[in-house]
């Protein structure tokens, strides 16, 4: 099976071609540029250096979130178009759970933790001391304290993700000696893990036209849109109170 997998939902821009289980090539953008400057140069040299085109994909991987609404949304459109337009079907994974790969085979909890700004991260708990990581909480946005206080206290834990660099410190005051907190090299999703993920779920490969993307809070524009409307609504409840009395 030949996989290429596509992720744009953080600040680092990734694709990444494997070829019969085997990764062919892997990039990794993080210079600055926005992604839709850098999304399908990328693929393209990731396809060229692989010696194989589009017709050769059997699916298409998109990294669907959570994450930036943003490149989220260009990952999964771009992904969209590259199966619609060979015929071939998609597979959807999971940001939180694709970081938890970077920390295959440890034996705590890799709790990947994305920064959603206002305070709060998406974040999770994955047990990845078999390999493979086994979800132990599940996908979320939270605020860093509450995630911190549901983790078990008698497990190492290792934070990977674009909320490391973020939230880092409070991670050390809160957890003290058992926060460990990913390096650089590490601290990042990657691409090829998206495939291999991929690669042992062929049964969840859709049409295209089913890939969506995985958000775990309404966009900012439809928060604002709901606390407008719900404020209209509890003026007019107030207005009507005052008229009845």
């Amino acid at each position: 099976m030949n996989l290429l997998a596509i992720d744009t939902s953080g600040p680092v821009a990734g694709c990444a071609v494997m070829l019969d289980g085997r990764v062919t090539c892997l990039i990794e953008l993080n210079q600055g540029l926005t992604h839709s400057e850098t999304l399908m140069p990328a693929v393209d040299r990731a396809l060229t250096a692989s010696g194989v085109s589009c017709r050769d994909i059997d699916c298409f991987v998109a990294v669907a979130g959570p994450g930036s609404f943003t490149g989220v949304r260009l990952g999964v459109c771009a992904v969209k178009g590259l199966a619609h337009a060979a015929g071939k079907p998609v597979a959807r994974v999971n940001a939180l759970e694709t970081l938890a790969m970077n920390a295959y085979g440890f034996d705590g909890l890799c709790c990947p933790i994305l920064d959603a700004r206002r305070g709060q991260v998406y974040c999770a708990a994955y047990d990845t001391r078999d390999g493979m990581p086994v979800q132990v909480l599940a996908p979320d946005a939270r605020m860093l304290t509450d995630f911190a206080a549901m983790l078990p206290t008698d497990r190492r834990l290792m934070f990977v993700g674009d909320g490391v660099p973020v939230h880092g410190e409070t991670v050390t005051a809160l957890l003290g000696a058992r926060a460990t907190l990913a390096p650089a090299n590490l601290m990042h999703l990657r691409a090829d893990a998206a495939c291999v993920l991929a690669l042992s779920r062929q049964a969840d490969w859709m049409p295209a036209h089913r890939l969506a993307p995985i958000y775990l809070r309404a966009p900012q524009a439809e928060r604002e849109r709901r606390a407008g409307r719900d404020h209209t609504k509890s003026l007019k409840r107030q207005r009507e109170e005052e008229a009845a009395r």
